[in-house]
C-alpha cells in the first residue's frame, strides 16, 4: 500500500532541500486547539493499536531523528499517551556499548525491532551511523573500521535494504525528521540553562553538536535523500512550534494505521451458551 501523503513527505527521486521544507509550519496551531486534535489522533491511535495488537499479523515502526532540542522526547510521549503499555515498545539510543561495537551498525538495532501487533519507536536508530559518525568519522575507529571512499553510500544501501525487508515482512516503517531551525535550538537550549528544573537536559557535548550545525544539515539531507522510499517514507516536519508539529506527527501516525487497517480475529468456533453455562 503507498505511504500516507503529506505536503512534509520527503520525495521518492533521490533530491531534496530541507530548506524548502521549512522549520516553521504555515499556521501555528493555538496550544488548546492543538490539544484538542492532538487528543483526538492519540484516541483513534489507542483504538487502532488495539485492534494490531489483536490482529497480531502486522507493527509499525516509528523512527525519530532531529538535531538536540528539536522535541523528539516529547513528541513521542504525548503520540503515546493513551496507547497501552502492552503494545508499544519504545527503543533510546545512545552511546554503543563494547558489545554492540563488536557487531554490525545495524545489530543493536535490529535487535529492538517490534514483534507483530506491537507499535515500536526508535528514539534514534540506524541512522545515527550515517548522520553523527558522517560527522564524526573518528568514530570508526571504535567499531575497528577504516573510512573508505563508499562507505556512507554502503551503510546507506544497507539501511534501505533493511526497510524494504521489513516492509515486506508486515513491519511498515515511517520516519520523522523533526526539523528545528539554528535559533530555535539556542532558545531551547538557553531555556534547559535558565530553568533549574530543564539544567539536567543540558549537556556540554550540545554545544560542540551545535558548531558543527552545517555539516549535520548536509548529512540529513544526503541521508534523507537516499533513504525516502515508498516502503519506508520520511516526513520532515517543521519542530519550531511543538504543538503543531506533534498534531501533524500524530495525523501521519493515526493515517497509516488506518491504511494498514488491522482487524480483530474472528473467535474461535465455540460453543458460547455452553462456556457461559460452564462458568455459572
Amino acid at each position: 500500500m503507498p505511504p500516507v501523503d503529506s505536503p512534509w513527505r520527503v520525495p521518492f527521486d533521490g533530491s531534496v532541500d530541507l530548506g524548502a521544507f521549512g522549520c516553521e509550519p504555515p499556521q501555528r496551531l493555538e496550544k488548546k486547539d492543538a490539544k484538542a486534535r492532538l487528543e483526538e489522533h492519540v484516541d483513534a491511535i489507542r483504538e487502532a493499536q488495539y485492534r494490531l495488537y489483536a490482529e497480531d499479523r502486522q507493527s509499525l515502526l516509528l523512527v525519530f531523528q532531529a538535531m538536540d532540542a528539536a522535541g523528539k522526547d516529547g513528541t513521542i510521549r504525548r503520540l503515546l499517551s493513551g496507547v497501552n503499555p502492552a503494545g508499544c515498545h519504545v527503543a533510546s539510543f545512545k552511546r554503543p556499548s563494547s558489545e554492540e561495537l563488536d557487531h554490525d551498525f545495524l545489530w543493536r538495532h535490529v535487535r529492538q525491532l517490534p514483534r507483530r501487533g506491537i507499535i515500536g519507536v526508535h528514539n534514534r536508530s540506524w541512522y545515527e551511523e550515517v548522520l553523527v559518525v558522517r560527522v564524526n568519522p573518528g568514530i570508526l575507529q571504535a567499531q575497528r573500521l577504516d573510512a573508505y571512499p563508499t562507505i556512507w553510500d554502503d551503510r546507506l544501501r544497507s539501511i534501505r535494504e533493511l526497510e524494504a525487508h521489513l516492509h515486506r515482512n508486515g513491519t511498515r516503517v515511517v520516519k520523522f525528521f523533526l526539523n528545528v531551525s539554528y535559533e530555535e535550538q539556542a532558545r531551547r537550549l538557553r531555556a534547559r540553562i535558565d530553568e533549574p528544573d530543564k539544567r539536567w537536559k543540558f549537556e556540554e557535548g550540545d554545544l560542540s553538536v551545535r558548531q558543527q550545525w552545517d555539516d549535520y544539515q548536509r548529512a540529513y539531507q544526503a541521508t534523507l535523500a537516499a533513504t525516502s522510499r515508498s516502503e519506508a517514507p520520511w516526513y520532515a516536519i517543521p519542530a519550531d512550534h511543538k504543538w503543531t508539529m506533534r498534531v501533524t506527527v500524530a495525523d501521519v501516525v493515526r493515517r497509516t494505521l488506518d491504511d494498514m487497517d488491522p482487524q480483530i480475529p474472528a473467535p474461535e468456533d465455540i460453543d458460547w451458551e455452553d462456556a457461559r453455562r460452564r462458568l455459572s
